[in-house]
């Protein structure tokens, strides 16, 4: 592992083997970049970070890396109205698209030749609308041909703590010269879908799979039900496939999600994003987790591209 001074930021590089890792830690425990050096001496993105990224307060809505969303994915609404969110307890507070983390900051608590974690100092905000005793921690642990990322939140207090977090990975996509999107597919066991309409319901969808990612039908879905854990996605000929394990489970809770979303037809990414449920779940309660008193919960993902 080594650490970059670049325009004033700390950067953390991680080379395993063919794969290098690079992280932004302190702004949102951000993974910006994981790219793979091939044979040829050639470099395949796996994880897309665009050239040119600003490192400046528009850092959280930077279009690249593995945003992290905490401690609610996607939009929130009370009655149909956008960022704001009931408390167990009734309580109307804000919440912003995402929550707070993918903006906030982290400290570095450990970082390794393989690993690195990062523990989320809420601000000032962030205390006044998600106002529980907690530690939130980001775990990233960097393998030759994979990479895992665990979130946990421990609850320090004598009360039920309510989350929902998850992750935004933007893909390069595609990744072959001469290549488009529609010569891509992605696998999913989901049995339902969903898209979120405007005052926070979760209208249903058809979860059609396989699809390939020029598929109108695909973007902005929220994909669960899932039969297995397991979602790959690559060329149509089957070959170097990206496989990402979403939890531990074999098969995850009803709610566990997978968004397949990207920004236009013209965008060198897509994302793949599992999350712990559906957004908006604080209303509907579709995915909505409870950390109890004094414990720890967690929420891992595995990616391998072999």
């Amino acid at each position: 592992m080594e650490i970059i001074d670049f325009n004033g930021e700390k950067l953390y590089k991680w080379t395993v083997g063919a794969s290098t890792f690079v992280a932004n830690p302190k702004r949102g425990a951000r993974l910006m970049n994981w790219f793979l050096t091939l044979a040829d001496g050639s470099v395949r993105d796996i994880i897309y970070w665009p050239d040119n990224a600003k490192f400046d307060d528009g850092f959280a809505s930077v279009r690249g890396g593995n945003p992290i969303l905490f401690p609610f994915c996607g939009r929130s609404h009370v009655g149909g109205e956008i960022g704001k969110w009931k408390t167990p307890e009734g309580k109307i507070l804000d919440m912003p698209q995402h929550g707070y983390a993918r903006q906030g900051e982290f400290e570095v608590v450990d970082c390794t030749d393989f690993a690195l974690v990062a523990k989320f100092k809420p601000s000032e905000e962030c205390k006044t609308n998600y106002p529980y005793d907690y530690d939130f921690t980001v775990t990233y642990r960097f393998n030759e041909f994979s990479l895992l990322c665990d979130l946990r939140l421990a609850n320090n207090s004598d009360k039920e703590i309510p989350w929902c977090a998850g992750h935004h990975f933007y893909f390069k996509m595609p990744w072959h010269d001469g290549a488009s999107r529609k010569n891509y597919r992605i696998l999913c066991d989901a049995k339902k879908a969903f898209r979120l309409d405007g005052r926070g319901a979760l209208q249903p969808v058809e979860a059609k799979f396989p699809a390939d990612f020029s598929d109108p039908d695909l973007w902005n879905r929220i994909n669960c039900k899932l039969k297995t854990n397991i979602v790959k996605f690559g060329p149509k000929s089957g070959e170097e496939d990206i496989t990402m394990r979403v939890g531990e489970s074999p098969r995850p809770d009803a709610w566990t999600s997978v968004v397949t979303w990207t920004e236009s037809g013209e965008s060198p990414f897509y994302c793949v994003e599992p999350w712990m449920g559906a957004p908006n779940c604080a209303e509907h309660g579709g995915g909505l987790n409870m950390v109890p008193p004094h414990s720890s919960r967690s929420f891992a993902v595995d990616i391998s591209i072999f």
